[in-house]
């Protein structure tokens, strides 16, 4: 038998190959926009990709399902609610597909979507039970999934609670579990493992939103963990649900005078160095969303405008590459193109480049400790990150939703942008600098937490001391 799960490690995606090697037949379950390493697995194995199973219409990145149906002719498979654009052949809960000596049964889970289905995966040649479940986007490893990108959230929330309880708890304690996402993925909550399987039992036993046996508990847990809606999912189920997609998009390199026009020209241009290089050079106007972090496309999906031009700044032409490559996997498609050998071709034109100060978290703990009139705090975590405990006097708002200098702030003077560890502030940052901030101030090696460690008294708001 044939079982070989494959990653998206920035979007936290994965997908499977599964199938019968001396049958000859193979099927792709929930496949990347990028489909070539399923055809070469298929081909190195010797058998042919028949079927392509989707879990559900995904909100989080663009299916590969249109590029590997036309590379392959395999019928694309998905539950009747999904009433997708696209030829496919719909299935219904408790429907099962041969492979060979593997059968596929489906397990119909709606809550993340009201189509959503797990697959439990028999292996005929040992037995008729199944040993393991791909459970998609339904329970994950010390997780469970989101409940409000289809439906009213609470509603989402117990169709999940009772998928679990009627589909995927009752699978046998030794039943492996194969999740559709790992840690990172925004389909999920904060509890999400970065460990790529699981079992029944173990997570019945110590997966915190299982050992909620109350429906109208869980649901209460559920929305209280929630964070905020991406911008953008609903344009990618669209995509996922229309016409197949099986075209890539085109990147050009771009000499440094033409990255110029298009800045002219309003493109968004979003530098994907580190946020040291960046912060030592970069070109004015640029975004920092690091590529060598997990989640770049996620957090490109939340700054970029479906309609306005990207341009990306790297290291070189294979960052600008790569950086174009992870749009088009989270339905990001006006590219405008990559600058030609990097922000050193920038450089060697002489052409302008600005810098941000970096302030060591030490710096600021002291800072606050000397009690500086001048000092001005931004904080960019999630509103229930704030809530638990934040800077008095601070101002907040999300790194998500900086469009212009919030309110409280004078962009004349030093501005220091914190999050929970430095990261998400390097974003913050350099949207701050891009509407007007004068001197906006990356804090490093630490953010807000690391504070309260050092001896900086927090307060909590007024909605985390009631929910506690």
């Amino acid at each position: 038998m044939i079982f070989r799960q494959i990653t998206h490690d920035d979007l936290g995606c994965a997908s499977y190959l599964i199938g019968d090697e001396k049958a000859g037949v193979a099927a792709v379950v929930d496949p990347r926009f990028e489909v070539d390493e399923y055809l070469d697995l298929a081909r190195y194995m010797g058998v042919s990709i028949e079927h392509i199973f989707e879990t559900h219409n995904h909100a989080d990145h663009v299916s590969g399902h249109g590029r590997l149906a036309a590379a392959t002719g395999a019928t694309i498979h998905i539950h009747r609610e999904a009433r997708p654009a696209y030829d496919h052949q719909p299935f219904l809960d408790g429907d099962e597909f041969e492979l060979g000596s593997l059968t596929v049964r489906v397990l119909h889970t709606p809550g993340h979507r009201p189509e959503h289905s797990a697959f439990a995966l028999i292996d005929m040649s040992r037995g008729t039970e199944p040993w393991a479940v791909l459970t998609g986007d339904t329970l994950f490893v010390g997780d469970v999934a989101r409940p409000d990108l289809a439906i009213e959230k609470s509603e989402g929330a117990r169709g999940i609670f009772r998928s679990l309880h009627t589909q995927l708890l009752p699978l046998g304690a030794a039943v492996e579990m194969w999740p559709g996402h790992l840690g990172g993925s925004m389909c999920g909550g904060p509890g999400m493992d970065m460990k790529v399987s699981s079992t029944i039992g173990f997570e019945r036993a110590h997966n915190p939103a299982l050992a909620i046996e109350d429906e109208d508990a869980f649901v209460e847990e559920a929305l209280a963990k929630l964070g905020p809606q991406p911008p953008n999912f609903e344009a990618i189920v669209e995509l996922n649900k229309g016409p197949l997609v099986t075209e890539g998009v085109e990147m050009m390199a771009l000499a440094p005078r033409q990255v110029e026009q298009k800045r002219r020209a309003a493109a968004l241009l979003v530098d994907v160095r580190t946020d040291h290089q960046f912060d030592d050079a970069h070109i004015p106007g640029a975004i920092c969303n690091p590529m060598l972090r997990a989640g770049f496309g996620s957090k490109l999906a939340w700054l970029a405008d479906r309609e306005q031009e990207v341009v990306f700044i790297g290291r070189d032409d294979e960052d600008g590459r790569r950086a174009g490559q992870l749009a088009v996997a989270v339905g990001i498609r006006k590219l405008g193109g990559y600058l030609h050998g990097g922000m050193t071709s920038w450089r060697q034109e002489q052409r302008e480049a600005l810098r941000i100060d970096r302030m060591p978290i030490g710096e600021l703990a002291a800072a606050i400790k000397d009690q500086s009139d001048d000092l001005q705090i931004l904080d960019v975590r999630e509103r229930s990150e704030w809530n638990a405990g934040h800077v008095p006097g601070s101002v907040f708002e999300a790194w998500h939703d900086i469009t212009t200098v919030p309110n409280g702030l004078d962009p004349a003077k030093p501005i220091a942008v914190v999050c929970g560890s430095g990261q998400r502030a390097a974003t913050a940052v350099s949207l701050m600098q891009r509407f007007g901030a004068e001197r906006a101030v990356h804090v490093v090696e630490g953010g807000v937490p690391t504070l309260g460690q050092l001896g900086v008294e927090l307060e909590k708001s007024e909605q985390s001391a009631a929910a506690a």
